[in-house]
């Protein structure tokens, strides 16, 4: 009866596990699907201009490899302690990676947890049922796990309510 018992509580953690796994990274194409239309704000096309999404690029330019060879790093564009800020794709397990691409920079699922489950718009409609299937509604501690002092010379003063008027995307629509 014991072996039962435990053989049960094991099927149900290791079946608890695979669901708490399951949320996968779409990418921002997938994103812009629905989030490019004027009428609903255009959230993708705001995203693509702003620096978010040229955060991977970033890390190629003038200022970044004199900054590496400062620091005795040959590319920072393949350093880990910099791509895990400058690249979504670097920052997750690469197993639930669905279709993210390295060069999305910073990525809507950084910021909004990865799409998968909630990206169907049934599910998009309703905002409960969007945080249950993996939606993250950012704040300023999920900002500052990148937008921080520590480790990074390239810091610039972060004020959470400045910066999140410079990424505003809302949905007009929806108001």
């Amino acid at each position: 009866m014991r072996k039962l018992f435990v053989f049960i509580l094991s099927v149900l953690f290791v079946s608890t596990l695979s669901l708490a796994q399951d949320f996968e990274y779409i990418g921002a194409a997938k994103c812009k699907m629905c989030h490019n239309k004027p009428a609903t704000g255009a959230q993708y096309n705001k995203w693509s201009e702003a620096s978010h999404a040229k955060a991977f690029e970033t890390l190629k330019g003038e200022k970044a490899m004199a900054y590496a060879k400062e620091k005795g790093i040959a590319d920072p564009s393949k350093e880990a302690k910099c791509l895990k800020c400058h690249s979504t794709f670097h920052a997750i397990d690469a197993d639930l990676n669905i279709s993210l691409k390295e060069e999305e920079g910073v990525s809507c699922e950084t910021c909004h947890g990865p799409g998968s489950r909630y990206k169907s718009m049934s599910i998009m409609k309703d905002h409960d049922k969007s945080v249950a299937n993996g939606l993250i509604v950012p704040d300023e501690a999920l900002c500052k796990t990148c937008h921080k002092p520590e480790g990074n010379d390239f810091y610039k003063p972060f004020v959470y309510e400045e910066a999140l008027k410079k990424i505003a995307h809302p949905n007009p629509a929806a108001n």
